[in-house]
């Protein structure tokens, strides 16, 4: 098996089959740091001996005794890889779609278990990512942090006295660091309660995204909310901010998922129960279809009427019937029927194993 391979055949990650806290509805937090060299251009203005040149000097920091003390890391090199294993990277949120199509010698470091992924030469020369399962922003925090400290000590950063660290784009100029957690609201959806919270949460200097970032759709009821702010607040002021929002968040979720029950519990039952058989018997699904169904299912076992399915499969499952991930086990590229067809056949073989 290549090294790609290792991250790529798989679609859950080993960090995600923890459990961390509020998981129910927190799926996971994410802590990502940009950083840039400061004798080097930004890395849409450097040549490609430049960009070589960061991909050298970064790569030698993986022989850090102290950074493998956090992981034992793997550096994939873009180049190296196909289109499709890109596209499962992707699919994965082991790498950004900027840094699968457009760099110039364009890595990632990844760690054992995939929680922690390193990008080379992306829209900046690095990109710190943690992952953590559940609501653990601060735990991502300490270790991004840990990270990043132990780069600054071997490379000269680009930094500012007044602005703070410099990257490519404006909006990360400062602290450098955006803060996420991707949240599950079926019940607010549901209650029609979402689109009053979502304007709220901008009101506060955060943002509302897709399953896969900027531009992308909130399929299944999945929602990321991050930090827009990056200059003038601390770190720790960012963290805390988006803390306490999603805390709140989290409440009112709760609270709508306990209305659901008291008031339309039969309907809830039934849509639950409607779901979960179309995803067990099912022989063609597209991904929107397939999102909506998941989300319907993990719902139900959140609120107990569904006890023999695991939360982990569903997680996998977001992965697995993404559009990479099902032309990598095929084993072939696919047409837009072909990889619906193959979908409803991955999720009823998972369904079904789990009895």
């Amino acid at each position: 098996m290549t090294e790609a391979a290792r991250f790529t055949q798989h679609a859950l990650s080993d960090w995600m089959k923890g459990v961390g806290p509020d998981s129910d509805i927190v799926i996971s937090s994410r802590i990502r740091i940009a950083r840039n060299l400061q004798s080097y251009p930004f890395p849409m203005l450097a040549t490609n001996q430049q960009s070589k040149e960061v991909l050298e000097h970064i790569s030698e920091v993986m022989n850090n005794e102290e950074l493998g003390t956090i992981s034992w890391f793997t550096l994939l090199q873009l180049a190296d890889l196909s289109e499709l294993q890109k596209k499962v990277l992707v699919e994965k949120h082991l790498i950004s779609p900027a840094l699968a199509s457009e760099s110039r010698n364009g890595a990632v470091m990844l760690s054992d278990n995939e929680s922690i992924s390193i990008m080379v030469n992306e829209e900046d020369h690095i990109r710190i990512q943690c992952l953590c399962p559940g609501f653990q922003i601060k735990e991502a925090w300490d270790l991004a942090s840990q990270i990043d400290d132990l780069f600054e000590e071997q490379l000269n950063y680009a930094f500012d006295e007044k602005r703070g660290f410099l990257t490519s784009c404006p909006t990360n100029v400062g602290t450098g660091i955006r803060a996420s957690v991707m949240i599950h609201l079926p019940a607010l959806v549901l209650t029609q309660q979402i689109n009053r919270i979502l304007s709220a949460i901008t009101q506060v200097g955060l943002t509302v995204r897709g399953l896969y970032g900027e531009g992308s759709e909130a399929l299944g009821n999945l929602f990321q909310i991050s930090n827009q702010i990056t200059l003038g607040q601390s770190e720790e002021e960012i963290i805390d901010n988006l803390y306490g929002v999603v805390k709140q968040i989290i409440e009112h979720e709760r609270a709508a998922r306990q209305k659901l029950l008291y008031e339309t519990r039969a309907k809830i039952l039934d849509r639950v129960s409607r779901s979960y058989g179309i995803l067990s018997y099912a022989a063609i699904m597209d991904s929107k279809e397939a999102a909506q169904r998941l989300s319907d299912v993990r719902l139900g076992i959140d609120l107990e009427f569904i006890k023999n399915v695991s939360p982990h499969v569903l997680n996998e499952l977001l992965v697995m019937t993404q559009p990479g991930f099902l032309q990598q086990t095929a084993g072939e590229k696919l047409s837009p029927e072909e990889r619906d067809i193959r979908r409803a056949q991955l999720i009823r073989e998972k369904m079904s194993e789990q009895g």
